[in-house]
């Protein structure tokens, strides 16, 4: 049994406490660092989406023997997708930064 001191503080799960996400504390992001988790994410939901149009392509050319262009995944599926992500994080984690720096004026 370990006792609560400066050195051993508690352990706490801020995985799922209120203002983090996966550890990452979003209410206290300052505004460079919310440009930042807003372009992380939505260059991960360009991937992540380009990704899975690229397998859907590749099985439904297989399936169907057809010969669908994969550049249609990164223009039709990927780029919007990405765009639309990273433009809700943007407005999402600009409120909270604003809200954060509304309150302490």
């Amino acid at each position: 049994m370990t006792r609560n001191s400066p050195t051993n503080p508690p352990a706490t799960q801020r995985t799922f406490a209120t203002g983090y996400v996966f550890g990452v504390p979003l209410g206290n992001l300052g505004w460079f660092a919310s440009l930042l988790m807003a372009a992380a994410s939505g260059f991960m939901a360009f991937f992540a989406a380009t990704f899975c149009a690229i397998v859907f392509i590749l099985i439904y050319n297989s399936a169907a023997h057809r010969a669908i262009d994969f550049a249609l995944s990164y223009r039709r599926v990927g780029l919007p997708v990405g765009l639309v992500v990273m433009a809700v994080a943007f407005c999402t984690l600009g409120s909270l930064w604003l809200r954060r720096i509304l309150r302490r004026i």
